[in-house]
C-alpha cells in the first residue's frame, strides 16, 4: 500500500474527503518525524513506538572487492510494533 492508497482507505473509514485525510496523514507523519528527530520517543498505544537509535561504528566489507572498510557511527529511526499490531499481523488477534 502506498500513501495514496492509505489516504483513500483513511478517507473511507473516517468518512472524510481524500484531501482532508491527506492533510491529516501528512501532518501526523511530520509530527512523528519532528519528535523523533528531536530525540523524543513517540508511543501510539496498540500500534507501536518510534524512536531514534544510535548505531556504533563497525567493520564491514565491500561486496564487490571483499575489502574491509570502516562503517561510521550513525543515528537511525526505529519502529517497534505494539502488542495489538503484532497480534493482528500474526492472525492471533481479534478482528476490529
Amino acid at each position: 500500500m502506498n500513501k495514496g492508497e492509505l489516504v483513500d482507505s483513511v478517507a473511507e473509514k473516517a468518512g472524510v474527503t481524500k484531501k482532508q485525510a491527506d492533510t491529516v496523514l501528512t501532518a501526523t507523519f511530520e509530527a512523528i518525524q519532528d519528535a523523533v528527530a528531536a530525540g523524543n520517543k513517540v508511543v501510539l498505544v496498540g500500534f507501536g513506538s518510534f524512536e531514534k537509535r544510535d548505531r556504533k561504528a563497525r567493520e564491514g566489507r565491500n561486496p564487490k572487492t571483499g575489502e574491509v572498510m570502516e562503517i561510521p557511527a550513525t543515528t537511525v529511526p526505529a519502529f517497534t510494533a505494539g502488542k495489538l499490531f503484532k497480534e493482528k499481523v500474526s492472525g492471533n488477534g481479534t478482528e476490529a
